[in-house]
């Protein structure tokens, strides 16, 4: 069995790596360590990497269509992560899954029409319909013993006869919350009770940690089968995020025929020779270096959570049950939002993603990307020290 190296430090300066070549348009200076952007610095898997060089190689880069190979890995990875099993017909690509559910917004409802997120959220989840015209209805998390929990005498006073979707993040981003089967099907029942489509971005789904489970929305009720749209897509999983490869899934066809034929109008549902390859190869080979690449991860945030208990411990952690990402708790310094950003920036020389910009709830918390060697990680807590340890 290969051993994956996820300690390697790779320099991705001068690459047009958006964490990097954007930190000082973003925070005012280069000068920092970049955990902030949802991609890893690990070296994307060989597997993939390979079979671009092989596909690269054949040297006619034309038209290209999605192979039943492509089909057959989406399906087999399925069946192999949730138990799901997805036919083909259901299957369509879009790509990135922040344009997929612009595309939803776009193709299931009006301007002027009410969509419902649950902040702090990914903050597309939120600029994306109000950039598209339609007002965004907030149904606030709740913190509660350090996990996420969903307000559902909220969520239902959030309706009302212009509601039309909910976007739905699962798992959570940015508190790494896998939900219940139990809060699935509650918000199946409500939605579908009052006709809102469940737009489902489960980018995070391959990256579940030890003791939890992931439920593909789809899979937890009838109601949910007949009621929404899931967006999958290595990109996170595999660090391959720059090939914009990403697929819905719609069980229902009365639902699948009005979305694919909006991706039809708008002439973009063709995908790329490498998008493809990759997808195949990710889907095909990658359980085990998933395998390796999550055991890290949790020893990264086991590593964050014990720093910051023993040397900050005003500082806490929202223990994630899915992927590479930390919510990080400040409020217990009593600093303002503001000032907290600034000092991360000038004083700890820190890029982490200022909490206030997933929506309400977030002032007072940073998101960290702990998608990284140990090494960086171990430098941005001892900046984080130096900076806090006398507050």
């Amino acid at each position: 069995m290969k051993q994956y190296n996820f300690d390697e430090i790779i320099d991705r300066k001068g690459t047009g790596a958006l964490k990097i070549d954007l930190c000082d348009a973003r925070f005012g200076s280069s000068d920092l360590l970049p955990l902030w952007v949802a991609d890893m610095d690990f070296r994307t898997p060989d597997f993939i990497m390979e079979s671009i060089r092989q596909r690269a190689n054949h040297e006619v880069l034309g038209y290209t269509i999605r192979t039943q190979e492509y089909f057959d890995s989406i399906i087999r990875w399925m069946d192999y992560r949730f138990n799901w099993t997805v036919e083909k017909q259901w299957i369509g690509f879009v790509p990135g899954i922040v344009p997929g559910i612009a595309f939803a917004i776009n193709a299931f409802s009006d301007k002027g029409d009410n969509i419902i997120v649950q902040p702090p959220v990914y903050p597309p989840f939120m600029s994306v319909p109000s950039n598209n015209g339609r007002e965004v209805r907030y149904n606030p998390l709740n913190l509660i013993n350090g996990q996420f929990e969903i307000d559902f005498n909220n969520f239902e006073n959030c309706i009302d006869s212009k509601t039309r979707i909910f976007i739905l993040c699962n798992p959570h981003n940015p508190g790494g919350k896998v939900w219940k089967t139990t809060d699935l099907e509650r918000i199946a029942e409500i939605c579908k009770r009052h006709n809102i489509l469940v737009v489902s971005d489960e980018i995070h789904a391959d990256m579940i940690l030890s003791g939890h489970k992931h439920c593909p929305f789809p899979t937890v009720s009838d109601d949910a089968y007949n009621n929404c749209i899931t967006f999958m897509a290595p990109s996170k999983t595999f660090n391959m995020a720059g090939l914009a490869s990403s697929s819905y899934i719609i069980p229902n066809p009365e639902i699948r025929k009005i979305f694919s034929k909006y991706i039809e109008s708008l002439e973009i549902g063709s995908g790329n020779i490498f998008a493809f390859t990759a997808t195949i190869a990710a889907y095909n080979n990658g359980a085990e270096w998933l395998n390796q690449m999550l055991s890290y991860v949790e020893g990264n945030i086991q590593f964050v959570d014990e720093y910051l208990k023993k040397n900050l411990p005003k500082i806490h952690a929202v223990i994630p049950e899915a992927s590479f990402l930390i919510w990080l708790d400040f409020r217990e310094l009593n600093l303002s939002n503001e000032t907290l950003r600034l000092k991360l920036i000038r004083d700890a020389h820190l890029a982490f993603n200022d909490g206030a910009s997933f929506g309400p709830g977030g002032d007072g918390f940073q998101r960290i990307n702990i998608g990284c060697s140990r090494l960086i990680l171990s430098k941005a807590m001892d900046r984080l020290y130096n900076t806090f340890k006398n507050i």
